[in-house]
């Protein structure tokens, strides 16, 4: 009864109490075969890479820029001449890295008066780089500079638009509405009283050459840029230029109907008839009456 048969499988062992977290079951995960990087390397935490609410492309995004050497363009046209993303889901994964503060963007002047935007990469959110301390005394505040204000400066013109050949008020007025519902297709076209006046001619011009409200409106709100649009009056008058429809073909005018007299009664026959004013006769009376030897 104590004899052992040496081909009967061992007893399964159960998991150490110490690592409850081992599953007794293979879930096909992943296996990591991992070597020692000495070189050309970054460290990034798990904190970015197994963010929650980030998206994949911006968590792939953010350990891209976390590699590069600082000085490097990560504007949104050079990363998207690097990558084969589009301008819009790049500039959606750098709002989404903003947002939960892997990146600071800050629009600087530089001292040649540029304005430029500055990207900071943050790998850790919410911990900002310390200055060293040093023994060196702080310096003494600098007195504030006194700056004389300076008049604003004047606003660039609109874009010229198409004038129509006769501006009827009837027809500007029909512009002039046509420009006031442009946000109820698109909020950014909410155009001012000024730009309204000053559009509503190149729409005007549209309408003269035969087109239609609704293609107009088509041709003024269709494939309307992504960014912010800090002047749409300046595009709208680009568009009502640069794609103004050629003049109708020409019509003849048609001829003017017949006049049509009133009735009037022959002194002759008492016969009514119509011709002009001038005729006190009918036509049989005066054919009578033309006849020779007629009295």
């Amino acid at each position: 009864m104590d004899t052992q048969n040496p081909s009967a499988p061992p007893r399964p062992q159960s998991a150490p109490a110490g690592n409850p977290t081992r599953s007794r079951h293979h879930t096909g995960g992943v296996i990591h075969d991992n070597t020692r990087h000495t070189t050309r390397f970054v460290v990034i935490g798990n904190h970015l890479t197994q963010h929650p609410e980030l998206s994949l492309v911006a968590i792939g995004l953010a350990c891209h820029i976390q590699s590069l050497p600082t000085g490097t363009p990560v504007d949104i046209k050079s990363l998207a001449a690097r990558f084969k993303e589009g301008t819009t889901c790049i500039a959606a994964a750098l709002r989404e890295l903003e947002t939960h503060g892997y990146l600071r963007r800050e629009r600087v002047r530089t001292p040649t008066g540029r304005i430029i935007t500055r990207t900071t990469s943050c790998n850790q959110p919410g911990h900002r780089r310390q200055a060293a301390p040093t023994d060196c005394p702080a310096p003494p505040p600098r007195p504030p500079r006194e700056r004389t204000p300076q008049p604003p400066r004047p606003r660039k013109a609109l874009p010229t638009v198409p004038q129509p050949s006769y501006p009827a008020p009837a027809l500007l007025q029909q512009a002039t509405d046509l420009l006031t519902t442009l946000r109820r297709h698109d909020p950014r076209l909410l155009l001012s009283a000024t730009d309204t006046a000053h559009l509503a001619p190149g729409v005007a011009a549209w309408l003269e050459r035969e087109a239609t409200p609704t293609a107009v409106r088509h041709a003024l709100t269709t494939d309307l840029p992504d960014e912010p649009l800090h002047r749409p009056a300046a595009l709208l008058a680009h568009r009502l230029a640069a794609h103004l429809p050629p003049p109708p073909p020409f019509r003849a005018p048609a001829d003017p109907p017949p006049t049509r007299h009133g009735l009037r009664t022959c002194d002759g026959c008492d016969r009514a008839f119509r011709a002009p004013e001038t005729e006190t006769h009918c036509r049989d009376c005066r054919a009578a009456t033309a006849r020779p030897g007629s009295q």
